[in-house]
């Protein structure tokens, strides 16, 4: 019953390998669905973001205005902190909630949390083996302009504000380089799962790189 945590930066590919591991099996939680998800209308956590952010956070109809949140709390580490200490608590609880239903229905599972900000906000916790993904800065840069449909500078921006490569591949048992194509990625991503006990081989391509 491994439990894998899955990390990388922003347009690192990091939701391919995710999406492969899955195609073999694998149970993935999703962490940036369970932050949607504990941020819904009428949640605690969105009480909470509209008690220390602003009512201007919360729309109309109820629900997070994300983009105001994140141009609010954006290149402010001190907002960010408080943010994160509104947000993690709720999502590091609906996950393990999730760890555990997940082996309660097959004791064999894998069990994937595809969690962005592992360094920042889940290093501590205990994982069966880490995974990393990255990919050079320049082709992350490009997969954010052309998939995402930022600016250079803005996709610059965001890479640097999450923690570095040097971060994250200190915590790695296994570094998935994806700036190469995709097949060599889906190749890596078929070796972690054969690494966790599963052989049997898989060759359709796969998803595309995020």
């Amino acid at each position: 019953m491994p439990l894998i945590a899955l990390t990388g930066g922003i347009a690192s590919g990091k939701s391919t390998i995710a999406s492969r591991l899955a195609e073999h099996g694998a149970v993935v939680v999703d962490a940036d669905a369970i932050v949607r998800e504990v941020q819904s209308p009428g949640s605690p956590v969105l009480d909470a973001i509209a008690a220390e952010f602003g009512a201007a956070m919360i729309r109309a109809d109820g629900s997070l205005d994300r983009a105001a949140l994140g141009a609010r709390v954006f290149g402010h580490p001190e907002r960010i902190a408080a943010l994160n200490a509104i947000v993690h608590p709720a999502v590091q609880e609906e996950s393990v909630r999730r760890f555990a239903e997940a082996f309660a229905a097959d004791p064999d599972a894998v069990v994937v949390y595809d969690v962005p900000l592992l360094a920042e906000a889940r290093a501590g916790d205990h994982w069966d083996l880490v995974v990393v993904a990255e990919a050079p800065e320049d082709v992350r840069v490009a997969r954010l302009i052309e998939l995402r449909g930022m600016t250079a500078q803005d996709a610059r921006a965001r890479i640097r504000s999450q923690a570095g490569d040097a971060e994250r591949r200190a915590l790695a048992d296994v570094v998935v380089h994806t700036g190469g194509d995709i097949a060599e990625t889906i190749a890596q991503a078929d070796a972690v799962w054969r690494r966790v006990g599963h052989p049997e081989p898989m060759s359709e391509a796969g998803p595309t790189l995020e």
